[in-house]
């Protein structure tokens, strides 16, 4: 059983734009989850899914430097603790972003496969929708 996922893309958006699109509340809240995130170490956020059969996520901003982004992230529903890492690197103005979502091998043997496929699908979506919000939202601007 894999422990992490990692997911990594280049994104044709400078640094600063994605920094802001992964650490403000309202920017993540229209391509990701309703969130009240900030930025700032020990602040506690909710991420909420208005899906069925999705449970809140809560966590605590473990660090929050330029362009690395790390927290906790535990389903309200199965509270097990698991760390999630963003790291930004410009390449000549665009992004490279990885993400890294650890610890899933807390979980006990049947569940972690539950949800390591969870997480994995998830963060493709979740992916998938900051690149279209930064093509058409960022773009628009």
């Amino acid at each position: 059983m894999k422990d992490s996922l990692i997911k990594q893309q280049i994104i044709d958006h400078p640094i600063d734009v994605i920094w802001s699109a992964i650490t403000n509340a309202e920017e993540i809240s229209s391509w990701f989850l309703k969130t009240d995130f900030k930025p700032d170490v020990g602040y506690n956020y909710t991420f909420n899914s208005t899906g069925e059969n999705c449970s809140p996520i809560t966590g605590e901003i473990k660090q929050a430097s330029p362009y690395t982004l790390v927290y906790t992230w535990i389903v309200v529903e199965n509270p097990v603790e698991t760390l999630v890492t963003w790291k930004l690197e410009d390449i000549n103005g665009k992004t490279k972003l990885t993400l890294e979502h650890s610890g899933i091998s807390s979980y006990e043997s049947a569940t972690a496969i539950e949800m390591f496929n969870s997480f994995n699908n998830g963060w493709d979506n979740c992916l998938n929708g900051l690149t279209e919000y930064l093509s058409t939202a960022i773009n628009a601007k």
